[in-house]
């Protein structure tokens, strides 16, 4: 049994979904031909003046409400010192003593939530590319706005770190704050983890973990630095204050820099940019755009629907999601088999295509319109799916498209008599047996019926129409 209690607190990093970056009207997109986005302001020219982006204020409140943090009525920016390739000004601009955000939590399970202990606006660096010619700099990232989340030491295991993050992207993502993509740098974390004996109230020596892009890496560094640190202190030694890069490769961290003595980044406020004062009615009106957030959603569904935890839980991926199957369920349909045809039919479209469901070409009132048409016998299920896929890449409505296919449903008796005839001529064995009691004989008569109708026979009026051909020919039993 292990003796010792695992701390863990995350540095989450995440770039807010603006177009343009915090103090300069460069396009925030990162991606593109290098430094082909760059401002005079990224680079400190002489005599410009930053100019904080309002969106990416809002979004980073908005941010913090979603998180339950306290927005400040006044937060300050503060210039970080330090020099390296990817920061042209020699420092960044960040927020330190008065940040946006103080508080909040993110829910890891049913049972326990980890505090956060800040969230704070800052721009981005740029990127650095090292070659074997070189180290190539691309400074198109460079004053992209983040927001950074610090959370409280209150993780005790690697598994909860990722459900931590796990939680915080689905939060973020739903109120369109961010995208949250680990792989193309929107969504960045830290790890820091220290070990401390059971039942001490003291934390062990920190070690910071970096080179962390994706949350099953972010588990897997944790729990390697979790063995290594208890291999340590169980052989006497003595855990190294420092920074350690995650080789996912060889799957073990690797010492970059002693963290004995802090770095001074030599923090004071930016001269340029006066305090962000920040007005309650500006806290209420984003507060009150947020609308419900993902737990409180899935509490309704819950409730409203009766759906499953499984059903729900894809429900709300995404607001818009969300949105669109109320859109469907306010034309009367059933919950559940509208959540079959979403997460069935809808979202793997989407998936494979790249669609969003905002522009998905089968509104939800034509959805409505062909699950109606399922329900109430006038196409069968298969057919119903032929329809949904022919409205992929047609303008029409169910009732058209299933003319077209030439899926609707025969239900003159004059028209289906000379089928029933036929059927029972086809296979008089079967009609025998009906006429003597085995109902379940039907069922080959009726196959035989859909058959030459190609299933627009309506089975209702084939099995009426055959039992009357049956008890004509033979008889009443």
């Amino acid at each position: 049994m292990n003796a010792y209690t695992t701390v863990i607190g995350l540095e989450v990093h995440v770039q807010l979904a603006t177009q343009s970056k915090l103090f300069s009207p460069a396009p925030a997109a990162a991606l593109g031909e290098p430094n082909t986005r760059v401002h005079a302001i990224d680079l400190g020219l002489p005599g410009v003046l930053p100019q904080p982006n309002r969106a990416a204020i809002t979004l980073a409140m908005k941010a913090a409400l979603a998180l339950g943090s306290a927005v400040q009525s006044t937060s300050r920016f503060s210039r970080k010192h330090y020099f390296y390739p990817d920061l042209p000004k020699g420092y960044q601009i960040s927020q330190f003593a008065e940040p946006l955000a103080r508080g909040g939590a993110v829910r890891i399970d049913e049972t326990r939530s980890c505090r956060l202990h800040r969230l704070h606006v800052e721009e981005d660096a740029g990127k650095l590319t090292h070659t074997d010619l070189g180290t190539l700099v691309d400074l198109n990232r460079a004053g992209v706005p983040l927001v950074e989340i610090v959370s409280e030491p209150d993780l005790r295991s690697p598994s909860e770190a990722h459900a931590f993050l796990t939680e915080l992207r689905h939060v973020l993502r739903f109120c369109g704050i961010s995208e949250c993509d680990m792989e193309l740098g929107s969504m960045r974390c830290d790890a820091n983890i220290s070990l401390m004996p059971h039942g001490a109230t003291a934390f062990g020596t920190k070690v910071e973990l970096k080179n962390l892009n994706s949350f099953k890496m972010v588990q897997r560094a944790l729990e390697f630095e979790e063995r290594r640190q208890t291999a340590v202190l169980a052989a006497g030694g003595r855990v190294a204050a420092e920074t350690r890069g995650w080789n996912d490769e060889s799957g073990e961290s690797r010492p970059q820099r002693s963290k004995e003595e802090a770095p001074d980044y030599r923090y004071f406020d930016d001269p340029d940019l006066p305090p962000l004062v920040i007005a309650l009615a500006d806290v209420d009106a984003v507060r009150a755009s947020l609308g419900e957030l993902p737990r409180e959603r899935a509490a309704r569904y819950r409730e409203r629907f009766h759906l499953s935890d499984v059903d729900i839980a894809q429900l709300v991926l995404d607001r818009t999601t969300g949105d669109w199957f109320e859109q469907v369920m306010a034309h009367g349909q059933d919950a559940k088999t509208v959540c079959n045809w979403l997460i069935a039919e809808v979202l793997p479209v989407l998936h494979n295509s790249g669609l969003s469901i905002v522009t998905f070409p089968i509104t939800p009132g034509r959805l409505a319109e062909l699950l109606q048409l399922v329900a109430t016998g006038a196409l069968t299920l298969v057919s119903g799916k032929r329809v949904f896929h022919h409205l992929l890449t047609r303008d029409q409505s169910p009732v058209d498209a299933l003319r077209e296919l030439g899926l609707d449903r025969i239900l003159d008796v004059e028209t289906l008599r000379p089928l029933a005839l036929a059927a029972t001529a086809a296979l008089p064995e079967a009609a025998a047996a009906v006429h003597s009691g085995k109902a379940k004989a039907l069922d080959a008569l009726k196959g035989h019926m859909m058959r030459a109708t190609r299933g627009r026979a309506d089975p209702t009026v084939v099995d009426k129409l055959l039992r009357d051909t049956i008890a004509a020919q033979f008889g009443t039993p």
